[in-house]
């Protein structure tokens, strides 16, 4: 029986299983966001410039690891289910955060982080448990739950982070580390599986767990594949908050760790609101489509008051025009998940978030240097903004694609493959 097809209950339960698990893996994340760019700046000797780059090279890193690794997961999580991919990567990231929390050097630094990136992969496999449990006309308010466990973790992680990185800068990632090896005790015991043997891919296919056969694999849905190119042109633009946000943060306003995290703590109490409150009535009265395009315009416009934004109080003010961006995504991955089927699902997922790797492989280096070029010893102005107006302008040029690309299936049925394109 189709899991989408369970009783309310049976398919509330398994949505509040997910919500804890992505809650618990965010917050695990989240400590450790306003420290790891001072920790780098630590091993630089106090460069900001130099440690702007080395963060971008962290990025890059932690991305390129991605593209590799998540279409592995995604491919087996259709042939083995999606429970066993999330139990690893829970297991994986506590260890890595002990390795990082211990790490002496940049480099032992740097290969915490490409351990992190192999781990982290329950975000991917939720979205395809989502889908399996959820029909069709469900996803995108259940996708905005998953993004309110987001915003949640950010509200909670970058406090908690914010206030034992005051006292050591290494304590967050010793939080972290015990937030990550709970949940996998969580999932081991309480979290069922969500895709059961009969609707599993009947082997493993290693074609499309590849990066590049993951992406061919998004080519044979043509409308996935467009919509794939708004995940991409997004996802591109948001790598300049981990890219530089703390860092811009401490150079143009003095803020420090515990600013930064009150900061993101409200970020994160706005994409609640957003993701549990609005995604669901906005794509009810405006359809997934116009929601897309109203979240990405919401982007550019955010984005632009931050890099205008020449005090504190200005970027706070842009804080709720860009919370709205949030409203793009879940319309996204609706749109999408009607393209295919459950056999696919995962690789899709896998697929889109190698997109999201790729993304992060160019993004970190490009916004981290145009920030290092603008606040460097020899800065062609004084724009330390600069990377807010590049992503804005990504968000826009994601906007047309959105235009083009996004219209919603009205049937609700799933699109044919190429023929030519293996699905099994």
């Amino acid at each position: 029986m189709d899991p989408s097809q369970h009783s309310p209950g049976a398919r509330r339960a398994a949505l509040v299983f997910i919500f804890i698990t992505v809650l618990i893996d965010v917050l695990s994340f989240g400590v450790i966001i306003p420290v790891l760019p001072h920790l780098v700046e630590e091993f630089t000797g106090g460069d900001v410039a130099s440690a702007a780059r080395w963060v971008g090279v962290f990025g890059m890193v932690f991305a390129a690891v991605q593209f590799v690794s998540t279409p592995v997961q995604g491919a087996l999580s259709d042939r083995y289910g999606r429970r066993p991919v999330i139990l690893f990567s829970c297991l994986g990231l506590g260890l890595d955060f002990v390795f990082m929390a211990l790490a002496t050097s940049l480099p032992m630094l740097l290969v915490g982080r490409i351990i992190s990136g192999i781990a982290s992969a329950s975000f991917t496999t939720a979205n395809a448990y989502i889908a399996d449990v959820t029909a069709p006309e469900k996803r995108a308010k259940s996708f905005g739950m998953i993004g309110a466990a987001f915003g949640l973790g950010f509200v909670i992680g970058p406090l908690v982070g914010g206030w034992l990185g005051g006292i050591d800068l290494r304590l967050p990632f010793w939080f972290a580390a015990g937030l990550a090896l709970l949940n996998f005790l969580y999932g081991w015991f309480v979290l069922p599986e969500s895709l059961p043997p009969e609707r599993r891919a009947p082997r493993f296919d290693a074609s499309h767990a590849n990066p590049f056969g993951a992406l061919a694999l998004l080519r044979s849905y043509p409308q996935v594949f467009g919509l794939a190119a708004v995940v991409f042109l997004a996802n591109l633009a948001h790598y300049v908050y981990p890219s530089i946000f703390v860092l811009f943060a401490d150079y143009r306003y003095q803020w420090g760790p515990r600013e930064v995290s009150w900061v993101l703590a409200l970020v994160g109490v706005m994409s609640i609101v957003v993701n549990a409150g609005l995604v669901g009535r906005t794509v009810k009265a405006l359809g997934e489509r116009r929601t897309l395009l109203l979240g990405l315009g919401c982007g550019v416009v955010g984005f632009t008051i931050y890099g205008l934004a020449g005090s504190g109080w200005l970027f706070v003010a842009g804080l709720p025009v860009s919370a709205l961006w949030a409203l793009a995504a879940p319309a996204t991955q609706a749109l999408i998940t009607r393209q295919v089927g459950a056999q696919v699902q995962g690789r899709i997922q896998g697929a889109l978030m190698s997109l999201t790797s790729l993304a992060g492989i160019v993004g970190p280096m490009l916004f981290a240097n145009v920030f290092a070029v603008f606040v460097g010893a020899h800065a062609p102005a004084d724009l330390p903004g600069a990377p807010w107006f590049v992503a804005a302008l990504l968000l826009a040029c994601a906007w047309v694609v959105g235009w083009r690309y996004a219209k919603a299936d009205a049937t609700g049925g799933q699109a044919r493959p190429a023929a030519s394109a293996s699905t099994d």
